[in-house]
Formats: structure tokens, sequence, C-alpha cells
């Protein structure tokens, strides 16, 4: 069995924290016509040096019906500043157009198969996976990026077309799991393409 879910499988469910003090399932976003899931968090550089690309595509979508979540899965045994009171301060001086959830036991990391951070689920209105990957081929130095896939899957979606490139490889640092090394991957984790 794969690691990371398969484009066409549904949306598992959650209920986590939220930075703005509530919690969220994914019920909670059953009137949006697109869900965007992404595990990120607070210190990579691949997440901090795009989170502004990743605006600018939750911006550019919103009134077309698109809805970013964030998801924060990364243990703080080697990176105390991915704490939940760091991801509240960092959402309080950033003001991402997105919510941002903490997802402590690595369970929703788990079931949806976090690769990297950032790490990018695209779902349509039966919630089912249309697109996973990278948002970009140059998070880490978006001066470089040639190309924005998310964007893409996003418009072609919303255009009613098929996904033309529905899986790409995540590009980041790994999920930090509790427990294992900072390099550590589930040995059933592999690239998706």
């Amino acid at each position: 069995m794969a690691f990371t879910l398969q484009i066409g499988e549904k949306a598992p469910d959650f209920d986590l924290p939220s930075t703005d003090g509530k919690h969220y399932s994914l019920s909670d976003f059953s009137g949006d016509p697109v869900l965007v899931i992404f595990f990120t968090c607070n210190h990579c550089p691949y997440v901090t040096n795009s989170d502004e690309i990743t605006r600018q595509t939750a911006e550019k979508f919103a009134a077309q019906g698109v809805r970013f979540v964030g998801i924060n899965s990364n243990s703080t045994e080697n990176h105390p500043t991915d704490s939940f009171e760091d991801m509240k301060k960092r959402m309080e001086e950033q003001r991402f157009p997105w919510l941002y959830l903490r997802d402590e036991d690595q369970d929703v990391a788990r079931a949806y198969g976090g690769l990297k951070t950032p790490h990018f689920f695209v779902f349509d209105k039966d919630r089912k996976l249309i697109y996973t990957g990278r948002e970009c081929d140059s998070p880490r130095d978006p001066s470089q990026m040639t190309v924005n896939d998310l964007e893409n899957a996003l418009s072609e979606h919303l255009a009613g077309k098929s996904v033309s490139r529905p899986l790409t490889n995540p590009v980041g640092c790994n999920v930090k799991w509790k427990g294992q090394p900072e390099k550590w991957m589930p040995a059933e984790a592999c690239d998706l393409v």
C-alpha cells in the first residue's frame, strides 16, 4: 500500500486545533468547492521562502471557492520552533490567508502521507484527490521558479478540465517524525513519480 494518498482517493477526516483558537474537521469545509490541504511548518527554508508564492495562489483563487488549510505535523523534539505557540506567533506576524492547524500526534500526516514541507493535496467538491506534490519547482529560491504546478492544477480544474499533471514530487524538508532521526522517512514513503 502506498504511503501517500493516491489520485481519486477521498480526503481522510481530521479534528485538529487551529491557531485561531478553534478546532476544525473535514466537514467544516463542506461548503468550499475546492480544498487545498498542505503540510507545512515554521522553520523549513523551502516553506518560509515560498510562503509568499502560496499566499499569492491562495488569494488568487479565494473568490472561486478554493480554501487553503495548512497543517504542521512536525515533531518539536529537533525543532522546538514548530510548537503550537510558535505557530500562533507566526500567524500573528504573517497573517497568512489560510488556517494553520496542529497535528501533534502526527496521525493526519500519516493518513494523508505527507512527505515533505511543503506538500500539497488538492481535493475537488467530492473531496477526491485531484493533485498532490509540490507547489512549484523552486520553493527554496522562488526567483528560479519556472512552473507553479499547484496554480496550474487549480486553473485547469476550475476551468472544467482534467489536471494534466496530477502528480509531482514534493520539494522540501522531510516531515520531522517523533522518536526518529531528523532525516528519517517511513520505509514505504517514496517519490510519487
